[in-house]
């Protein structure tokens, strides 16, 4: 017998920091914070997390995210499966700063 119920709920993510591995994760507030990572940040410009946060704030949406509950949490995650899909650059130094690449 199969599972014919969809598992549209869950998404796969990679982290960077441990290659191979992956782990599922809800897929509405994934596509959500990936779509407002995107949107926030200006391709090839390095930005720190914290400008990152400021700059998706705007675009999360307030269902998925009542008053940015858990966004710290949820741009992490995404942050390093992007960095892993080679979406965003890590860059040298001190505090981190992600690029967005430009496609």
């Amino acid at each position: 017998m199969t599972d014919d119920k969809p598992q549209d709920d869950k998404i796969e993510v990679e982290n960077i920091n441990t290659p191979g591995r992956t782990t599922r994760v809800n897929a509405a507030k994934y596509g959500a914070m990936k779509t407002a990572i995107l949107t926030g940040m200006t391709p090839d410009t390095p930005m720190t997390v914290k400008d990152i946060r400021a700059a998706l704030d705007p675009h999360l949406d307030p269902t998925l995210f009542p008053g940015g509950a858990t966004a710290g949490w949820w741009l992490k995650c995404v942050q390093l499966d992007l960095e892993a899909k080679g979406v965003l650059k890590r860059g040298p130094g001190s505090p981190l700063r992600l690029t967005r690449i430009s496609e």
